[in-house]
Parts: structure tokens; sequence; C-alpha cells
């Protein structure tokens, strides 16, 4: 398949207005929430690593910046943009440049390589979409578990290591942290030490660190209650390359689009499991969908809505709906018969940013606590000037725009290119009216 035209990355505006049902088939990138973590191991494991399938988002490119800052080589594959090496440093540099953790929210996952580089880490706060507090509290839980001592000041935190110990850390999370789950399993790597924790997140993101980790030499066992880490008796000789999953939240975005155009398409590149509640959530208004392996088809031709009320909750349990899928569904709920209900606790800002912008295209949505809300549909949108304040802001904005009489506007272009190298690009490849629009 050809790769889609992609719309040049100056843009400060994007316009999208409606037009025919998007259709065809359209390769999604690698997920930017599984690359981020993903990029940290390889940092961790202090051995020469490749990654696959590696994003052009921007929150990617600000990681590799900082691991290559912070003294670690970074090669890119001849003729393959979206192959990274990671390879250990061969001397500790006096001066790290660590100035771009403000800029992902994600810079915290580097913290346990630092550790073992050079026995302490002083970062800035981190940065990242700004949707309500997520503080660090639970990490520095898990590095007092470990034996380090924690300071945190204005400018950011300091994490220094503890004497080397023996013996297992066991650990239980008050609730399922992907973030605080996946540092707890770094550090237990840079440690060498094996690790209980429970309450893990066992999201296909973390699941995706176990399976890297056990390639190079890890033994992992994760249940819903506990997850068990230890290192084996031997590392093997040379470690596969790993491979970015595709991304499962580009995908749902997608899907959304091309369902409320009521379009016919292909969504390739994804791991099947990924998307099941997405699926779920499509199928409960009536929408057909079918998955096949890496590929998700979207029937919205043959959509026959069901009127049900669409109950979009957020929540961290394995297998449940993945908090970064409500907005777009939110987007096309707009137009389903039924009244929905969604909820997003994990994240009590989003709704602050999401709505308002919502409402400006004319939309009606009940606000019924800062962390819920409903809406009765079909509601028909006008075009109008949004911002994405955030990055799923942004791509909701995308799918409300493209069933919105007259012309919408997107500002904050640059928010979106952090979760998404070319989102724009993509729907345009299936159909869609897009442009964008010079400074």
């Amino acid at each position: 398949m050809a790769p889609h035209r992609a719309l040049a990355t100056s843009a400060e505006v994007i316009a999208v207005r409606p037009g025919r049902p998007l259709s065809g088939s359209v390769t999604v990138d690698g997920s930017k929430n599984a690359a981020l973590p993903l990029l940290a191991a390889a940092a961790a494991v202090r051995r020469t690593i490749q990654l696959e399938n590696v994003p052009a988002s921007a929150d990617v490119h600000w990681m590799l910046t900082l691991i290559q800052g912070a003294g670690w080589h970074v090669a890119r594959a001849v003729g393959r943009p979206d192959s990274v090496v990671i390879m250990p440093p061969d001397v500790v540099p006096a001066e790290p440049d660590l100035a771009p953790a403000t800029r992902i929210r994600a810079s915290y996952y580097l913290v346990p390589a630092l550790l073992a580089l050079q026995g302490n880490s002083r970062l800035p706060w981190p940065g990242g979409c700004r949707i309500g507090e997520r503080g660090m509290d639970l990490h520095f839980k898990v590095y007092e578990a470990f034996g380090d001592h924690v300071a945190v000041h204005d400018e950011g935190y300091d994490v220094e290591a503890g004497r080397p110990a023996t013996g297992t850390v066991s650990h239980t999370l008050p609730f399922r942290s992907r973030g605080a789950t996946v540092v707890a399993v770094l550090r237990a790597v840079v440690a060498g030490r094996a690790l209980r924790l429970g309450r893990p997140n066992l999201s296909p993101e973390v699941l995706t660190v176990l399976d890297a980790l056990r390639s190079a030499g890890w033994e992992a066992q994760a249940g819903e209650q506990v997850l068990d880490l230890s290192p084996a008796a031997a590392s093997p000789a040379e470690t596969p390359a790993w491979h970015v999953p595709g991304d499962k939240i580009e995908a749902g975005t997608l899907a959304c689009a091309v369902a409320a155009t009521g379009g016919t398409a292909r969504i390739e590149g994804i791991q099947g499991r990924d998307v099941v509640p997405l699926q779920a959530a499509l199928q409960g208004l009536g929408i057909p969908t079918a998955l096949r392996e890496d590929v998700l088809l979207v029937d919205g031709s043959a959509a026959r809505p069901t009127g049900r009320p669409l109950r979009a909750i957020a929540t961290l349990a394995t297998g449940g709906l993945d908090a970064d899928f409500e907005p777009p569904l939110m987007a096309l709920a707009l137009g389903q018969p039924g009244t929905h209900l969604f909820a997003d606790s994990i994240n009590p800002g989003r709704h602050g940013n999401l709505l308002p912008q919502l409402a400006r295209l004319g939309a009606r949505i009940e606000e019924i606590s800062p962390t819920e809300c409903r809406l009765t549909g079909p509601q028909r949108l006008t075009g109008a000037g949004v911002e994405a304040t955030d990055i799923r802001t942004g791509s909701a904005l995308m799918v409300a725009a493209l069933t919105a009489r007259g012309i919408t506007t997107l500002g904050g272009v640059d928010q979106l290119r952090r979760g998404h190298a070319d989102l724009p690009g993509k729907l345009l490849h299936l159909g869609a009216d897009i442009c964008e629009v010079a400074p």
C-alpha cells in the first residue's frame, strides 16, 4: 500500500470541512505511549538495543533527545527512520543536558537508567498535557521501597540511589498506575533485584515492556493481583530487536472518524486485542466492525443506530477502556441517537479541556461533575475556530470537525503532533477535506 500523503509540518492551523464518507486503507504509526517506556527500558538494560516501528511524534523526539543528552548514543538505521539504536554511554557526561524533560510527561521513565549511570537523577518537573493533577508521589514511594532518597523542590525532584542490596523488593501500588508500574519494573532492572509488585497496571504498554525485558534475560509473570520480575541466571548473548506496537489510540480515532462520516475503512498495523474495548463501544452504537489479527475493519455505511446509551467509562483495569479512547468516542457519540455517559477520573482535567472546545462547535454536553458528563444525540455541529489544548482534545476535534457544517479551523497543531506523527495526513489519505493554513 502506498504511504499516505502528509501535510506540511509548518502549519499553525488545520482547516477541516465535511465531505464524502472516509474510505480506504491506512496503517497506524507506532504507539507513542508504548515507545516512550520502551526507550527508557533500552537505556536501563545497559546494552545495545534496536527498536523498530518507532513513531516520529514530537514526544518521542524529545525522549530521544533527553536520552542522548544524558549520555547514551542514539543512532537511526540507514534508510529506516523508524528504526532506532540505543547504545550505553562510554563515559558519564560531566554536565548532562536534561532540560528536555520539561517537554514531556514521560521523562520520569528515565530516572532508573540515570540512577544506574551516575547514582542520582536530578530532573525538572515533567511537562506534557495539562489534563489535571498527575503527581509523582506514587513514583517516589517506589524509589523509597528500593532504599533510594527522594527530595523535591520548586524546579524539580532529585533521586539518590540507596546502598546496593539484595533480595526481593515487595511493594503494592494504591491503584493501577501505568507510570508507577513501569518505574518499579525498570528500577528493579537497574538494581538487579527481584520485584514483587502488588496491584500492577497490565495495560498493553506495560506488557510490551515486560516482553522486551524477557528477551533481555529477565523472567516476568504478570497476574491481575501481582507482578513478579526476576533476573535470569544468564542473559542472552544477543538481544532481539524490540518492536513498538501499532498505536491503538490512533486506530481508535481513525475508526471513530470513519464511523462518524458513514465510511468504510481498513485500519492496519495494530494488535487486535488492544482495540477490543473500542470495538465493543462501536458495535454497541450499531456500527459494524471486525478484527483480523493486525487489522480493524469499520463499516459505517452499514451502521444501524441502536439508540442504546453508550457508557464510556475510562478505567485502569485490565481489558478496560483506555482513557485516551474516550475523547474520540465522545465526538462520535454527538451524532448518534441515545443519551451517552462519559467518565474519566484518571485524567481529571481532560473534560475541562475538551468540553468547551466542542461547545464552540455547538455541542450540548451536560457536565455532571469535573470527571463525568453526558450528552444526547444526534446533534448538529457547526464549524468554528477551536484549539487543541492537549493531544486527545485535538484528535477528538478532528473527528467532530468532519461532520460539522462549514469550515472548522483547528489551532494548537503542535499539541496534536506530540502524540501523532501525522494524524491529519492519515485522514487526508482516507478522503477527508483537510488543508493547512500557513502561518
